[in-house]
C-alpha cells in the first residue's frame, strides 16, 4: 500500500486485540517519531512510553475514564518540553531567558508533528492508533503522575494495537471537503450558506447535528475542564 492510500484509510482505533506490540515494532514507531521534522532541529518533546499498568489506569481515568487507554498495548504521552534547552543553556553559561508562550506553541507543533509521524508509521505497520486530546485535562493529576516539570505540557497522548476485525470493517467517518477548508491566500469566513451545507454534506440535517455537537463538545464538562488546565499550564510561559 502507498503511503498516500495509508494516509487516506486510516482511522482512529479504540479496540485492540489481546496481542502486545513486539519491542522491534515499538521501536520502528518511535524512530519514526524522532525523526519527524522539527523546528530549528531542537526536537522539544519527550515521549514517554507508557508500560507500568497503574499509570494506564490512572491515565485513563483522568483522560475522562476511556478505559480503551488501560488495554492499549503501547501507549505513548508526547510532552511539549521546555526545559531540556533550558537546562542546557544554564549549563553552557548562556545569559537565557525563561521559556514564554511562543516556546511553548512552538514545542506543542514539535511535540504533535512527532505523535503524527508515530501514527503513520504504526499504520503502515498494521497497527490502529488513537489520539486522545483529553491528556491536557485534570493538570493537577497529571502533573503529580507523570512527575512534569512546570515547562512540560502533555500536549497528546497516543495508544496504538492491533485492530479488531470490527474495527477494521468500521467506515472512516467523513471529513468536509476541501473546497471548504482550503483557501487561497487569504482567510475568509464562510458564508452561512457555504456552512450549511458544509456540515448538511458530511453529517445530514445541519441544526439537529451541530446543537448535539456543540451540547457534547463544545459546551461540555470536558471542555470547561480541559481550558481550565491548560490555563493552569500556560501560566508559567506568561
Amino acid at each position: 500500500m502507498s503511503t498516500i492510500d495509508e494516509l487516506r484509510e486510516r482511522k482512529s482505533v479504540r479496540r485492540f486485540l489481546d496481542q502486545p506490540v513486539p519491542p522491534e515494532v515499538r521501536d520502528t514507531i518511535i524512530d519514526c517519531a524522532i525523526n519527524a521534522p522539527t523546528a530549528g532541529n531542537q526536537m522539544l518533546y519527550t515521549i514517554l512510553d507508557i508500560t507500568d499498568p497503574a499509570v494506564k489506569q490512572a491515565l485513563a481515568h483522568t483522560c475522562d475514564d476511556q478505559w480503551f487507554i488501560a488495554d492499549a498495548p503501547l501507549v505513548l504521552v508526547f510532552l511539549a518540553d521546555c526545559r531540556r534547552w533550558k537546562d542546557a543553556y544554564d549549563l553552557a553559561g548562556c545569559q537565557s531567558r525563561d521559556p514564554e508562550v511562543g516556546d511553548w506553541l512552538l514545542a506543542c507543533q514539535d511535540a504533535v508533528i512527532a505523535a503524527q509521524n508515530a501514527v503513520v508509521a504504526a499504520h503502515a505497520l498494521g497497527l490502529g492508533s488513537c489520539y486522545i486530546g483529553d491528556m491536557m485535562e485534570n493538570r493537577q493529576q497529571v502533573v503529580e503522575l507523570l512527575s512534569l516539570d512546570k515547562w512540560v505540557f502533555p500536549a497528546t497522548l497516543l495508544v496504538f494495537g492491533y485492530p479488531t476485525s470490527q474495527q477494521i470493517a468500521r467506515p472512516k467517518p467523513k471529513r468536509f471537503e476541501a473546497k471548504y477548508v482550503v483557501m487561497t491566500d487569504r482567510y475568509r469566513r464562510l458564508t452561512p450558506e457555504e456552512l450549511r451545507q458544509m456540515y448538511t454534506d458530511r453529517s445530514g440535517n445541519f441544526e439537529p447535528f451541530v446543537q448535539a455537537f456543540c451540547k457534547r463538545k463544545y459546551m461540555s464538562d470536558f471542555a470547561a475542564e480541559m481550558n481550565r488546565s491548560v490555563a493552569g499550564y500556560l501560566a508559567a510561559f506568561r
